[in-house]
């Protein structure tokens, strides 16, 4: 059973930085594709990055240049280095996983909650002027 914890929320101010990190454990095999995903207040969850095990990385455009996704094959971890963070950043942010390649459509900036069956507990980013 695939178990994802994240950390590294909190609050900061608008053009400041953070970086998330998304601790996997409980799969073995070579392919995956993780993502990070957030949820405003009031919001659907919406698909902010992925990356897969062949290093493809897509990003939405409200993020594209700012956010960088990465991972840590040897350490098991997945990261969100978040600069010039600004007030609508602000959301519940969750790590999810699934065991193959990402998806064709995320190179289009679409993510599917369904896509991922395995998911994290959040982490809260706060960004305050």
């Amino acid at each position: 059973q695939v178990q994802l914890a994240e950390s590294g929320g909190g609050s900061v101010q608008a053009g400041e930085s953070l970086r998330l990190s998304c601790a996997a454990s409980g799969y073995t095999g070579s392919n995956y594709c993780m993502g990070w995903f957030r949820q405003a207040p009031g919001k659907g969850r919406e698909g902010v990055a992925s990356i897969d095990s062949d290093g493809s990385d897509n990003y939405a455009d409200s993020v594209k240049g700012r956010f960088t996704i990465s991972v840590d094959n040897a350490k098991h971890v997945l990261y969100l280095e978040m600069n010039s963070l600004k007030l609508e950043d602000t959301a519940m942010y969750y790590c999810a996983a699934e065991l193959f390649l990402c998806p064709a459509m995320h190179a289009l900036g679409r993510w599917r909650e369904n896509d991922f069956p395995y998911w994290g507990q959040g982490t809260q980013v706060t960004v305050s002027s």
